[in-house]
């Protein structure tokens, strides 16, 4: 890292879908920052990293960051994302201590590493905890972990001191996802299955509701929750809910329902009122991108 770079900017989970996305705006939107991803390749593949000499990836786990930082003598970061998180949530039943470990034990350790360069963490909620009146936050491993730990984060800044904003993702979509194995995301799954002519596969009943927020959105709504942001609640979403067999019906093919799946939520749509305060609107709408995927195909 060059000596004209005047700030240190850490992304876990650096390799992954938002974390790759969200390096390249960090390089745009401070360009006199270095950038450090510490990622354990869990979902993150080196084929998200950004070709930038401003940029270091370190392969680690949350749990050893602050070793793995001094091993490296690198300078104390400004700010910190931490997105570097297990984020499935049927699957976070059957790797639950997977779940536990990157999702409690990791953050735990980044709070504190945070707190203690005196940086200000910037932590992607999940809006799982939102439905139902809050009681979803319970339905699931992946879903209860991520509430606990907005609950230390806030409490770890009343004990210790910690500057903090936290931000909430509704269902991310767009280039970069993943669209194969056991942690695809809906819309890279319909994308795939489209492409290979085969009929989609809807999760039962089809009538519940998700918010698709695209990643150009949501990148740029943490960028203005690390710069403006102070305190919980900044909703990432656009406030639109989409029915899910209706989000299939876009592709103008057939879809087939598949069963149920455990700990999944009814509803999904974003309060964005938070987020809209500090002058953030989702600027990309779902139907839009859908009709620009298929068109581009029969080019």
């Amino acid at each position: 890292m060059g000596s004209t770079l005047s700030r240190t900017l850490l992304v876990t989970g650096g390799a992954g879908f938002v974390g790759s996305a969200l390096i390249r705006s960090l390089l745009n939107d401070f360009p006199d920052a270095a950038v450090v991803s510490l990622d354990n390749y869990f979902t993150g593949t080196p084929a998200n990293h950004v070709n930038d000499p401003r940029v270091t990836y370190i392969d680690g786990s949350t749990t050893d960051i602050a070793k793995t930082w001094a091993d490296r003598g690198l300078p104390g970061p400004e700010l910190v994302f931490h997105l570097g998180e297990y984020s499935r949530i049927p699957q976070s039943f059957e790797d639950h201590d997977l779940t536990w470990d990157f999702n409690l034990l990791g953050t735990k350790e980044v709070v504190k590493f945070t707190a203690g360069h005196g940086a200000k963490l910037i932590y992607a909620g999940s809006s799982s905890k939102f439905g139902n009146d809050g009681e979803d936050e319970n339905l699931n491993p992946y879903a209860w972990t991520k509430a606990k730990n907005i609950e230390y984060i806030k409490n770890y800044s009343n004990w210790y001191g910690l500057d903090y904003a936290i931000a909430y993702f509704y269902n991310v979509y767009g280039p970069g996802q993943i669209t194969q194995g056991k942690y695809a995301t809906v819309i890279g799954i319909f994308e795939r299955q489209f492409l290979a002519g085969e009929p989609l596969t809807v999760v039962s009943p089809g009538t519940q509701t998700r918010d698709f927020t695209h990643i150009d959105d949501i990148v740029r709504g943490l960028v203005l929750v690390a710069r403006s942001g102070s305190g919980d609640g900044y909703l990432l979403g656009t406030g639109c809910e989409w029915p899910l067999a209706k989000v299939a019906e876009m592709f103008g093919t057939e879809f087939v329902l598949i069963p149920e799946r455990r700990g999944e939520r009814v509803r999904g749509q974003a309060d964005t009122a938070k987020a809209n305060s500090l002058g953030w609107h989702a600027e990309k709408r779902l139907d839009e991108y859908i009709a620009e995927f298929i068109a581009a195909q029969s080019r």
